[in-house]
């Protein structure tokens, strides 16, 4: 079931938001209320949720909250990979997530938190143990990311793609299962931090993996998963009939569904990150997918 929407990812972030065109996020913040206003419209009691930030940064949340965009949502959603991509140590996950308590009175949650394979498969099996004795009891939801490797034949959501070296890389070594289903280390001891653990898992369209990612979730005592659906997917061929496929495969699951990703044919230039020329678009998409789903 479908427990919360997420209104884009994280926006803070030019691989997946454009705040170059968008100034200080007007326009971002404009999407938010418009979206967040059409899904109050057809369920008012479903949790919305301000898109992930990465990199976690209170002086984000104070622009959108001075432009009423916080007021909109219900909670709001900070990502870390401090073993991986950020500038500060594991340890510090308290104080990151007090950081952002200090700016705003919404729950905070976290919507994604990750540890790749790509030095030593040891190294995830410690950030995953260390990770919830961080973070248990800290958030409504903790989202470790993710459950399967990244395809090394689809390309990772980044500017710079391998331009970036390993931080590249690492993209592709962020699951507790491989690319082809065997697991790692750190899988045996996930089950051990469930239920208090969920999971986010992007499916791609049409996703070879969506059978085997439900059982495997089910085994692992997963109850909570984020995932999206596309607004940029949602003008292909069979697109709804890959939306109906994938949420009911994730009925056993209480879900926070993510809407992101601009159409090229809507964007202020024709890219999946660029701010769209107008929102209203976007939150028709959302209040339809959430009539469909929620």
């Amino acid at each position: 079931m479908v427990e919360a929407v997420m209104l884009w990812n994280e926006p803070n972030n030019l691989s997946h938001w454009d705040f170059q065109i968008d100034e200080g996020w007007t326009t971002f913040s404009k999407l938010v209320k418009t979206a967040s206003g059409a899904i109050a419209a057809e369920r008012p009691a479903l949790t919305r949720v301000l898109g992930g930030m990465s990199p976690i940064d209170p002086n984000f949340l104070k622009t959108l909250d001075a432009s009423g965009a916080v007021d909109a949502v219900d909670a709001v959603a900070v990502h870390g990979f401090p073993l991986d991509w950020n500038h500060w140590q594991i340890h510090e996950w308290p104080d990151k997530l007090r950081e952002i308590q200090a700016v705003t009175a919404k729950p905070v949650w976290i919507s994604e938190v990750g540890v790749s394979t790509f030095g030593a498969e040891e190294v995830q099996q410690f950030g995953l143990n260390r990770t919830a004795e961080l973070l248990a009891g800290r958030s409504e939801r903790i989202h470790w990311y993710s459950l399967y490797d990244l395809p090394r034949a689809w390309p990772a959501t980044t500017r710079h793609r391998e331009a970036e070296g390993s931080s590249y890389y690492r993209h592709f070594y962020m699951g507790l299962l491989r690319e082809d289903g065997t697991p790692k280390l750190a899988l045996k001891d996930f089950s051990r931090h469930t239920p208090a653990l969920g999971i986010c898992q992007w499916f791609h369209f049409e996703d070879h993996r969506l059978d085997d990612a439900v059982r495997r979730l089910k085994d692992l005592g997963v109850t909570y998963l984020r995932t999206g659906l596309s607004w940029a997917d949602s003008g292909r061929p069979n697109a709804q009939a890959w939306f109906d496929r994938q949420m009911q495969a994730l009925e056993p699951f209480r879900v926070t569904v993510t809407f992101c990703f601009t159409p090229e044919g809507e964007g202020v230039r024709p890219h999946h990150t660029s701010p769209p020329r107008d929102v209203r678009p976007f939150a028709d998409f959302c209040a339809a997918q959430v009539r469909r789903y929620a």
